[in-house]
């Protein structure tokens, strides 16, 4: 595997101090003695904090969305319904890892909460492309209404992300399982597709 380029390195290094202490926390210098840069260095990949935050966001992002993909083909298999239905097997994988430490997405909503904020727009914005994913998946499936199903089944995972990361509860995936099957029972009548 060939070495990362600096500005992958920034990136990589920056989403693990990010994810694990925090995106106010966790200071540029930091940043930049982790990896073994100098701030010019550092400014030819990015004009700022924030916009390293923004470029570790979006690569997460991705990132994110293509192993979400990939682990529902893996766990629910070639029909939609299935792989609805897999849906809270993937956020079981997730939720507990050891190296779990809450949804980088809403960690980084609440310590950038005003919705006018480019760092909270990324957040939001993820949530809407992880919602589409559901939707598609449902109208996939056959469900009556798949947007509702989809903003139902966005708002049960974001439970569970929250929920575990406070209390670390063996139930959490579980419950989120059940109840996404009712869910899915509900929108996809007949078994679906």
């Amino acid at each position: 595997m060939p070495a990362l380029s600096t500005k992958d390195r920034l990136v990589d290094v920056a989403h693990g101090l990010f994810y694990r202490d925090g995106f106010h926390t966790v200071g540029l210098d930091r940043i930049l003695g982790e990896v073994g840069v100098t701030k010019t260095t550092f400014y030819n990949h990015f004009q700022s904090k924030e916009d390293l935050m923004l470029e570790v966001l979006n690569h997460h992002d991705k990132w994110w969305r293509d192993t979400f993909r990939t682990k529902l083909r893996e766990m629910g298999g070639d029909t939609p319904r299935g792989q609805l239905l897999a849906v809270f097997d993937v956020v079981d994988e997730l939720i507990n890892s050891p190296e779990y430490n809450g949804c980088i997405f809403v960690n980084v909503a609440v310590e950038f909460p005003l919705p006018h904020d480019p760092i909270h727009q990324a957040a939001a914005e993820h949530k809407r492309k992880m919602e589409d994913i559901l939707r598609e998946l449902a109208g996939y499936a056959g469900a009556s209404d798949a947007a509702m199903l989809a903003k139902e089944m966005a708002m049960l995972m974001e439970g569970a992300y929250v929920t575990q990361h406070i209390s670390r509860s063996e139930q959490t995936a579980a419950i989120a399982r059940e109840i996404g099957k009712i869910l899915i029972d509900r929108y996809v009548p007949n078994g679906g597709k």
